[in-house]
């Protein structure tokens, strides 16, 4: 499980699904807080513009038969704010973005060659232990936790 946090937003991608969860001040000033679950089946292209010294880039997915409009010259990372399928972030987070575009884009690739192998996957172990950080990190409750942890125990 990857799991990365931006100025608006945190996505998780598990191998499947692509998680939006926005909270606080800013989430309920632009798109709304709450969770959108994107499965990797649904995305039809990936949105990348890197941040640099000066501005924050964004990553943002696009589903197929989805309403898009392009936004205007210098304008790009503005019109991200209000995209519930986008997430601004800033140089120094600009790593861990890169790393989950990369796990994304495989897994696309993937689904639709039809090797689900070539996806990346982690370890129940790794995924318990990401699970514990958001709980610790108080992302998530104790209770969502628990029942995360049954989940991937198969219980």
């Amino acid at each position: 499980m990857i799991e990365v946090k931006g100025r608006n937003g945190q996505i998780t991608f598990d191998g499947q699904y692509v998680t939006i969860t926005r909270r606080g001040f800013l989430a309920r000033t632009t798109v709304g807080k709450g969770e959108k679950r994107i499965h990797i089946s649904q995305i039809s292209s990936v949105q990348w513009k890197p941040a640099g010294p000066f501005v924050n880039g964004f990553i943002a997915f696009s589903a197929a038969g989805g309403n898009e409009r392009r936004s205007k010259f210098g304008s790009q990372t503005a019109s991200a704010v209000n995209d519930e399928n986008s997430v601004i972030f800033t140089t120094r987070q600009k790593t861990a973005f890169e790393e989950l575009r990369k796990h994304v884009e495989a897994a696309i690739a993937a689904h639709h060659t039809g090797n689900p192998t070539a996806a990346p996957s982690a370890s129940v172990a790794d995924e318990i232990s990401k699970l514990a950080a958001l709980r610790d990190q108080g992302a998530i409750t104790e209770a969502e936790y628990q029942q995360q942890k049954r989940r991937l125990l198969g219980g």
